[in-house]
């Protein structure tokens, strides 16, 4: 099995993109990446082996797996534990094609405060973007290394947190995916502002309520992709 240049060519340019966002402070983080093929019916992940960033990863270092298994299709070198994680994803959500895996700054920091359990929504953008409310994974859980919970969840979201280590974002593809990582971390951000500014001058943050957040979900397709939404409501 050889790489496809397109999807390689994909990869490549969005590695570049997560690394310039600053989400990249070592080997650790990756992308993956479903195309279909012949004989494989989940398709074939593309993602870079372990042992190199994303920020200095080239083509040599993509390699291809089975989604169902671990098994290498093309390259040599293995993934890291954080695949199993993406391929049981993909396993188990035929409707994604992608998925990031980053250990951000501000996720990390807002939950590990103590203040918060979650990332409170602030703005219009995230509901809208992420489509799904975010799931959380408790830090004494490890759905890398055992990912027979992920069932369990991955239904109802396109992003998971794991508390104390990172976030994986879920697409149609790798642009979805990424704009849903980038949504989801600004919020973090702003909560960690609003919070600071709150409690300098004795208020409180103006969160969105459960009710409004919920709406938002549900018409996040009609809002963020209407001709998408169109076609679906047309074909039925």
């Amino acid at each position: 099995m050889r790489p496809d240049p397109a999807v390689t060519r994909t990869f490549l340019r969005y590695a570049r993109l997560v690394a310039a966002r600053g989400y990249v402070h070592n080997t650790l983080g990756n992308i993956v990446v479903r195309a279909p093929h012949r004989g494989h019916p989940h398709g074939v992940a593309y993602t870079k082996h372990a042992g190199i960033s994303l920020e200095e990863m080239e083509a040599e270092n993509l390699v291809i797996t089975d989604i169902p298994t671990s098994r290498l299709l093309y390259g040599e070198r293995v993934t890291s534990i954080g695949h199993n994680l993406s391929r049981e994803i993909l396993r188990l959500r035929p409707d994604i094609h992608a998925t990031v895996h980053v250990h951000d700054d501000a996720l990390i920091t807002l939950l590990g405060s103590g203040a918060v359990k979650e990332v409170r929504m602030l703005s219009l953008d995230p509901p809208f973007v992420l489509g799904k409310p975010v799931h959380y994974v408790p830090a004494h859980v490890d759905v890398e290394a055992d990912v027979s919970g992920v069932k369990d969840f991955i239904q109802a979201t396109n992003a998971v947190v794991l508390v104390g280590h990172g976030v994986t974002t879920l697409g149609r593809n790798l642009s979805e995916a990424y704009h849903r990582l980038n949504t989801l971390t600004a919020e973090a951000r702003r909560n960690i502002e609003a919070e600071l500014l709150a409690a300098a001058k004795g208020t409180r943050p103006a969160y969105r309520t459960d009710d409004e957040v919920r709406a938002m979900y549900r018409h996040a397709e009609s809002i963020i992709y209407p001709k998408r939404a169109e076609r679906v409501m047309q074909d039925d």
